[in-house]
């Protein structure tokens, strides 16, 4: 959760019952508004079918899970995915390997955004 998403639960939570419904229309106004302006783009919750080729690089793969799961913020895994494609490039570790890992590490985090996704939606019931 990035800090301005930590701020806005904060004061959502600190706010009563009618601001939090204020609060909530507002930014359903927002996105509404940014959806006519074009300036929002709405990404699918479920992976795009792209299978894996038999030969691919490390780069390549990124490239591929990135595409296959648009709806995962790329940059908290920055650090996982720099710390393989290190292993790769600098410890010589097989390019299979690596892009074994880092199959398992989008499909941990799509399970996790799944998970999230339920919480979210019971929450809002």
């Amino acid at each position: 959760m990035t800090k301005a998403e930590k701020k806005l639960l904060t004061i959502f939570n600190d706010l009563d019952k009618d601001d939090c419904n204020s609060l909530l229309s507002y930014a359903e106004f927002l996105l509404e508004k940014a959806k006519k302006e074009g300036r929002f783009v709405e990404v699918s919750i479920e992976p795009m079918d792209i299978p894996r080729p038999s030969e691919e690089r490390v780069v390549a793969a990124i490239k591929r899970l990135s595409a296959t799961f648009p709806m995962l913020k790329k940059d908290s895994m920055l650090n996982e995915t720099a710390a393989l494609m290190t292993e790769h490039l600098i410890q010589g570790r097989a390019t299979v390997e690596v892009i074994d890992e880092l199959e398992i590490l989008f499909q941990n985090r799509y399970k996790v955004f799944c998970e999230q996704s339920t919480d979210k939606t019971m929450d809002n019931e």
